[in-house]
């Protein structure tokens, strides 16, 4: 993010706390409003009810929720899979495999990243084998080619940065290891499994993704015959289990700490279970705000989602930038004191910098009733 010589304005008014995120006024509710998501200046007001109290809401700026687990397609091809988000530097698809790709799949327009959502399996690609199970990501740098075998039927969520690259947020004071250590991230392996996979007979397609199109090469054997390999880019596995989040235990943290993998125009950050703060005047629950500059998604993977309601695995929310948001009137509840320890709840969120279009898929599964769930009962 380019330096920025921001209008200096510092100010105060009314009854406030002069620490973000605790110790609030009582019987108010804060608000932060701020730019470049989390990292500019920002302002905190402190309201006499919640900031999401409106009695109807219409309009493009409505938050929306994608039900992405009744599509029910098992596509063969990952290309086939429906757009469910996308713009110009990202595109969002939901994907559910239920055999061995008959086909390898080539991505030209951009670095891939695979969630996987549901299941498990193998995947082959040019440097080799890579087994796989739930809560994997699986990043594919452009132009590699691959092929998944499912052991049971797998769901996918797929992240393109579109012709560009994923790499890893900048940790700063954290230190390197943070977060994850990148001795974490495993790469494929030629080993005897794959190579039994080389010499499988026949003919094979490549389906090469380009400009959203696809083009078709076919092979009288199987293209993915490397004899070994190496160098610093290839395709790595990460588990959602093997990351250690950051946390404060006097301060709750925004939710870009949680960045995973950054690329140009949007990031992909990863709630993994925390515990709680345990200051008495901190905040519990996410805090009311307007994030005007990115538009924010969240898949929920799994576990109890504490600061939504009537969300269940396999749900992705969609909240335009410019939306006022926070807690869901139940979350308010434990604003200050929670009944457990610590979360235990999985999602992926995704904060893109330009206004992201609905696509096909996601609309055919969504819950239009999403945007009543913050009146108050």
């Amino acid at each position: 993010m380019a330096s920025r010589n921001w209008i200096p304005i510092r100010g105060a008014q009314g009854q406030f706390s002069r620490q973000a995120h605790a110790d609030m006024p009582e019987g108010t509710y804060e608000r932060e409003v701020s730019k470049e998501g989390f990292f500019g200046p920002a302002s905190f007001l402190y309201h006499r009810r919640p900031p999401t109290g409106w009695t109807k809401f219409e309009g493009p700026l409505r938050p929306r929720a994608f039900d992405l687990a009744r599509l029910n397609a098992a596509e063969p091809s990952p290309w086939a899979a429906g757009k469910v988000l996308f713009n110009s530097a990202v595109e969002i698809r939901f994907w559910k495999l239920s055999r061995t790709m008959p086909a390898l799949a080539r991505n030209a327009d951009g670095d891939q990243l695979l969630f996987i959502h549901e299941g498990s399996g193998e995947l082959f690609c040019d440097y080799g084998r890579l087994a796989f199970r739930a809560g994997d990501y699986l990043y594919l740098p452009r132009g590699t080619m691959w092929r998944l075998a499912p052991a049971e039927p797998i769901s996918v969520l797929m992240i393109q940065a579109t012709n560009s690259h994923f790499g890893l947020p900048d940790k700063g004071l954290l230190g390197g290891h943070a977060l994850f250590d990148p001795a974490m991230l495993e790469t494929p392996v030629i080993d005897d499994a794959f190579r039994a996979h080389q010499d499988e007979a026949g003919e094979f397609e490549v389906q090469i993704k380009k400009r959203d199109q696809v083009s078709t090469v076919t092979y009288p054997y199987n293209p993915l015959d490397a004899a070994g390999w190496h160098g610093d880019l290839a395709p790595a596995r990460l588990n959602v289990k093997d990351l250690r989040p950051v946390m404060s235990h006097r301060y709750h943290l925004p939710p870009s700490v949680h960045t995973t993998f950054v690329s140009d125009r949007f990031v992909v950050c990863t709630f993994a279970p925390r515990p709680f703060e345990t200051d008495p005047g901190a905040l519990k629950v996410p805090f009311f705000h307007n994030n005007d500059d990115y538009d924010e998604v969240l898949f929920y993977h799994a576990g109890d989602f504490f600061s939504r309601d009537n969300i269940d695995a396999g749900m992705m929310t969609f909240h335009p930038s410019g939306f006022t948001h926070g807690p869901h009137p139940k979350a308010l509840k434990n604003m200050l004191q929670q009944s457990k320890p610590a979360t235990d709840e999985y999602a992926v969120m995704i904060d893109a910098r330009d206004p992201l279009e609905v696509g096909e898929a996601a609309a055919s599964v969504e819950n239009a009733a999403y945007v009543d769930s913050w009146k108050t009962p």
